[in-house]
């Protein structure tokens, strides 16, 4: 592993960590990092890019700027309608801030670009190994990774790019992520992040078994919601059949009551069986019940003053009032 010293104009980032080989838009508002773009654009077109400590820190001073960060190349630079910049960067190498040149207009530094072991010894190879299966994992559970971010990473041979390119997808803290850049050693860094996956997997798990407890028991809920309209409707139509139990009891008090003849007696019977098959609100036993109660409302037993009805006289009346 071997060092190079180079000058370069510095861009602090917030919340970002920018891996090498790793490539991203970054969108640039601060006027001193505006500066500092136009400055590369305007020679070499490469950058240092390095992390705030406190993202939310709008003036940061050296000292607030993380002395490990990426040797970058600019890619593209698009400025907006509001005066912001949107930079497409390519991580390059590697690079530690030496010092802090002397810039009233942008932050400029001196850095070491690190050169990087690539030694492929057997328990790197084994250290990979295991990394690339439990992303395989992690990606899998994680729908914010695209699938083809395993198949990316597979065809990598070298252990350090192996490691920053695994890292790049990784969705979890700015300070791990910055742990796992200042980390030189690639045995090292693939420890360090086979340790950091195997605990984002033990929490996305968790996360997955408490989604699925909510799913089935939002289900349950459907479900006992669905139900319960069910029994409510079973029980309002239970009501209205036992409504309609009382009435055919009534009208069957009504029939015994009435003493009709034999005959009407045993048409009104036979209605009400027909009446007791039917549906409460349909038409036909609205006419069916209609027609027992005309029965049941006859005066059959009531027979006062029978004997004074004289039929020539009654047939005199009749004769004057509708003949012909």
């Amino acid at each position: 592993m071997g060092s190079e010293k180079i000058a370069l104009p510095l861009l602090p980032l917030r919340d970002i960590i920018v891996f090498p080989f790793m490539v991203l838009p970054l969108f640039v508002g601060r006027e001193k990092s505006i500066l500092a773009l136009e400055k590369s654009m305007a020679e070499q077109k490469s950058i240092f890019l390095s992390a705030q400590r406190n993202p939310n820190n709008n003036e940061p001073q050296e000292a607030d700027i993380y002395e490990m960060g990426t040797v970058a190349n600019i890619l593209q630079i698009l400025k907006l309608t509001d005066g912001t910049m949107k930079v497409l960067v390519e991580g390059l190498q590697r690079g530690r801030i030496e010092s802090f040149v002397e810039n009233p207009d942008y932050f400029e530094v001196e850095v070491n670009r690190i050169h990087e072991n690539d030694q492929l010894t057997p328990d790197v190879k084994a250290l990979m190994r295991s990394v690339g299966t439990v992303f395989e994992q992690y990606v899998k559970l994680n729908q914010k990774i695209p699938l083809e971010a395993v198949a990316a990473s597979a065809n990598i041979l070298e252990p350090h790019r192996y490691a920053d390119t695994i890292a790049a997808y990784m969705v979890f803290q700015t300070q791990e992520k910055q742990e796992l850049l200042e980390t030189l050693n690639p045995a090292d860094r693939l420890n360090k992040l086979l340790g950091i996956l195997k605990s984002e997997m033990e929490v996305l798990k968790i996360e997955k078994r408490v989604h699925g407890r909510v799913r089935k028991q939002m289900e349950r809920s459907q479900k006992e919601f669905y139900l319960n309209e069910q029994i409510k409707a079973i029980q309002k139509e239970l009501g209205k059949r036992d409504e309609f139990k009382t009435d055919m009891d009534e009208l069957k008090q009504k029939i015994k009551k009435a003493k009709m003849p034999k005959e009407i007696n045993e048409k009104a019977v036979k209605e009400l069986k027909r009446l007791e098959l039917m549906q409460p609100m349909s038409a036909e036993a609205t006419v069916a019940r209609t027609y027992i109660e005309w029965l049941t409302d006859l005066p059959w037993k009531k027979g006062a003053g029978a004997e004074k009805i004289k039929i020539p006289e009654a047939q005199k009346i009749l004769d004057k009032d509708h003949y012909g």
